[in-house]
């Protein structure tokens, strides 16, 4: 099927990624997942190239570029490079934090972090998830203590990707009122301690780390958005969360497959290519009707996305559907593989493990039916 959700610049865009990608990233891949680190003058060098932090306004240094569909097209990229702890790590930079960051800053604080982020010299990461508050945002229970202008933070939080790499981490958490409000805990703030390095199934190259904050006190500047408006602030911003774990996901599918595809054409048994078998051509032909028909979705909101028309519940429909997708798709590409297909120097045994995350971080599920239903209820 003919793909129209790009023009000529978005291609031109592409081969610039792409040469950054064979540069940069191809050639460390391996090492990076190996030891468990990125190095971080990727990230400067992906901002320079122009495949990092584009929404930034050029008054701070960045391109000022909104238009979703390069990151799509960045996507894209990275899934065929297979360096999919960099593309996380990357959407996590570009569809969480620095989304925050641009609506809810003042001025001082846009001129204090966004010239970083331009640059790809401050990293940061987004702390909601705590031991006994995953999907249920309310029960976070990390508290925030007015101290004169200053606040007092303690608590714990869990599961938090790049904690370890983080400069600046945005930290949900509960005042004395019973509101959430958001914080920017900036490194090496006396009483911010960074646990262990969580040993993951999966994105090994990206850290996921446990943070405790021991009375740090954190002043009033580095307050997020309006005091009290912290869970408001954290649901308005799912929508482009869900859509960058979306994007993510049809960009994997879609390289899991073309990889696959050329797998199934070369690889012979019993005399011939195993695409020479009706089975085969069977689970292909699935596979591409559901990958086109998916992709015709996330198109559609990509567009929307742009329009500012994508609502919560249509992000959360692409959310739970297209990560399910990966998922089966990524499995039945494993088959097809056979023996192959379970060793890791071939993608798409690194896609599997890879991969099973898609249905459970930015809201599981079950939590995206959940939103779907109650809209449907309404």
């Amino acid at each position: 099927m003919q793909r129209d959700l790009y023009d000529a610049d978005h291609e031109l865009y592409r081969k610039t990624v792409r040469e950054f990608v064979t540069r940069e990233v191809i050639p460390h891949r391996a090492r990076w997942d190996a030891e468990h680190w990125i190095d971080r003058e990727v990230f400067a060098a992906a901002a320079q190239a122009g495949v990092y932090a584009l929404e930034v306004p050029e008054a701070y240094g960045g391109s000022g570029v909104t238009d979703y569909r390069y990151r799509m097209v960045a996507c894209e990229e990275l899934a065929r490079s297979q360096a999919l702890s960099l593309a996380m790590t990357i959407g996590l930079q570009d569809d969480l934090v620095l989304h925050y960051l641009l609506d809810l800053t003042s001025e001082e604080q846009k001129q204090r972090w966004l010239p970083g982020l331009a640059t790809g010299d401050l990293i940061g990461a987004l702390a909601m998830t705590e031991p006994g508050a995953g999907s249920d945002l309310r029960g976070i229970k990390t508290t925030a203590t007015r101290d004169g202008d200053d606040w007092i933070l303690n608590g714990q939080k869990t599961f938090i990707s790049s904690g370890i790499m983080a400069d600046l981490v945005i930290v949900a958490a509960r005042t004395s009122s019973g509101e959430f409000t958001l914080f920017v805990v900036e490194r090496d703030m006396p009483g911010f301690e960074r646990g262990r390095k969580l040993e993951k199934i999966g994105l090994p190259g990206n850290d996921t780390a446990e943070l405790f904050f021991d009375d740090v006190r954190v002043p009033a500047a580095n307050v997020l958005g309006d005091v009290g408006r912290g869970l408001h602030n954290l649901m308005s911003h799912l929508p482009r969360e869900r859509l960058g774990v979306t994007a993510k996901a049809m960009a994997l599918i879609r390289a899991i497959f073309d990889e696959t595809l050329a797998y199934c054409k070369d690889r012979e048994a019993f005399g011939k290519p195993i695409i020479g078998n009706q089975h085969i051509r069977f689970e292909l032909a699935e596979m591409a009707t559901e990958i086109d028909i998916a992709e015709a979705y996330v198109d559609k909101s990509v567009l929307a996305y742009n329009a500012g028309t994508l609502t919560a519940v249509d992000a959360a429909k692409g959310k739970w559907f297209v990560s399910e997708l990966q998922k089966r798709v990524v499995d039945r590409c494993v088959q097809l593989h056979g023996g192959y297909g379970y060793m890791v120097e071939y993608p798409v045994a690194r896609a599997f493990v890879d991969t099973r995350i898609q249905t459970i971080y930015a809201g599981t599920t079950e939590i995206m039916k959940e939103i779907i239903g109650r809209d449907l209820a309404r």
